[in-house]
């Protein structure tokens, strides 16, 4: 497992063409093409600013004005962990053809389809912090520099979860079925469209056990509200969990490699 794991680094030139590659294919074929990246985003951003000042304003308490934005900064990492975790799922199913080569490392797969979602989470990074401009935000520069290790924490929990979850859809073809229903649960459960302070205290317990809600608050903290960023205690918990996570993804792919061509 260590020597696969080690091998990883040869093959960084592969993995970096294959994200470029995942990223052209997305958007081939339209008219906007990769300027679509910077669209998505800015549209959902406007969608709910409507629907949280036009059709539903009051329905939130006044420190979280405004709404959409502290919503968007939950949005848009939960948009690159449930996408790679529903296109991982089923990566090495699509890219059968590939893991049959005797010497193409499958987990390469995975691993780029969790890259190319950084990439568009990175290019959504723009559209956030020009309205974090617009509505004059506070953004304090010592919390900021908390950014880059939130986005890893995330980036390893995710890589592990992907690498799991491609392994047994290759096996259980219903997994990918039941993902989508579970992500749509661990949204809910995720302080994303509520603050974590308006969840019932007994809920609350509850939603701590959850590695993304740790995720939301941070990205909050940092971007959104003023004030000390009091959630590291728990992001670094997170991280280390996250670690294991994915020693724990990547040891069961490595089992299962043997029967992937097959099963394929």
């Amino acid at each position: 497992m260590l020597h696969n794991l080690q091998q990883l680094f040869r093959y960084r030139a592969l993995i970096a063409s294959l994200v470029a590659r995942e990223l052209k294919a997305r958007y081939r074929g339209s008219v906007l093409g990769f300027f679509w990246s910077f669209v998505n985003p800015l549209l959902l951003l406007l969608i709910y600013t409507f629907v949280f000042t036009i059709v539903l304003p009051g329905v939130h308490p006044p420190d979280l004005e405004p709404f959409a934005l502290f919503m968007f900064c939950g949005i848009l990492p939960w948009a690159w962990f449930s996408s790679s975790l529903l296109e991982a799922s089923n990566v090495l199913v699509a890219g059968g053809n590939l893991i049959r080569k005797v010497l193409f490392p499958a987990e390469i797969l995975p691993i780029v389809t969790v890259l190319a979602g950084l990439v568009h989470f990175g290019l959504g990074l723009p559209i956030l912090a020009g309205f974090l401009l617009y509505y004059r935000v506070p953004v304090a520069p010592v919390d900021l520099a908390w950014f880059p290790v939130i986005v890893a924490v995330q980036l390893v929990l995710t890589l592990g979860l992907a690498l799991l979850l491609s392994a047994l859809t290759v096996h259980f073809r219903d997994v990918r079925d039941l993902l989508s229903n579970l992500l749509t649960l661990w949204f809910f459960a995720t302080p994303i469209i509520y603050a974590l302070a308006q969840a019932p205290p007994n809920v609350q317990g509850l939603l701590n056990l959850n590695p993304f809600t740790h995720l939301a608050v941070s990205y909050q903290e940092v971007l959104f509200r003023a004030g000390p960023f009091t959630e590291w205690p728990r992001l670094l918990a997170v991280g280390g969990g996250s670690i294991a996570v994915f020693w724990a993804g990547y040891f069961v792919f490595d089992r299962l490699r043997d029967t992937l061509a097959e099963e394929v």
